[in-house]
């Protein structure tokens, strides 16, 4: 990194690599997968920890790719192996509540599937259930409930949709 403010000629003085990472800000990466039965119905996820139900999916681990957390996450949770897709939704949201830093989401395309045998983990999740369109969104907190037609139309036309807050 340069000092901008030295004089023209005068000698540059760099930040050290540690210490110029260390101080950029950072943000919480997590991520879900959209699975769709034939009949175009959303698979949800009901938390046990949580009013609201969610797409499956989950916190990105450090230094994990997207793509392997959302796969790893929809293993874990219900028991399924997919191939991870394009990501069809980027959604940021600014810190909330307890959550202190920006929350980075990436909504991946999981597939379709006709009735999966789902294995749910009852540690963390209530249920699991395949939803028309606008019950899923309905079913979703407000903020999430929009990731549904994004998702569905991003799938369609095979585009990536970035969400910015709402403000």
């Amino acid at each position: 990194m340069t000092d901008h403010h030295s004089a023209p000629g005068a000698p540059r003085t760099f930040v050290e690599p540690e210490i110029y990472y260390a101080q950029l800000p950072s943000v919480h990466v997590a991520t879900g997968g959209l699975i769709t039965d034939p009949g175009g119905r959303v698979l949800l996820v009901k938390p046990n920890y949580r009013p609201h139900w969610l797409f499956p999916g989950g916190m990105v681990e450090e230094g994990e790719p997207p793509e392997d957390a959302c796969a790893r996450e929809l293993r874990e949770e219900l028991g399924l192996e997919v191939k991870v897709g394009q990501l069809l939704v980027v959604d940021w949201a600014p810190p909330y509540g307890h959550r202190t830093r920006p929350l980075v989401y990436l909504l991946f395309d999981a597939g379709t599937m006709n009735d999966p045998a789902i294995r749910l983990q009852y540690a963390e999740l209530d249920d699991a259930a395949f939803f028309a369109p606008e019950e899923a969104a309905a079913r979703l907190s407000s903020r999430v409930a929009a990731r549904v037609p994004a998702a569905l139309a991003a799938r369609e036309r095979g585009v990536t949709i970035y969400r910015p807050a709402e403000g």
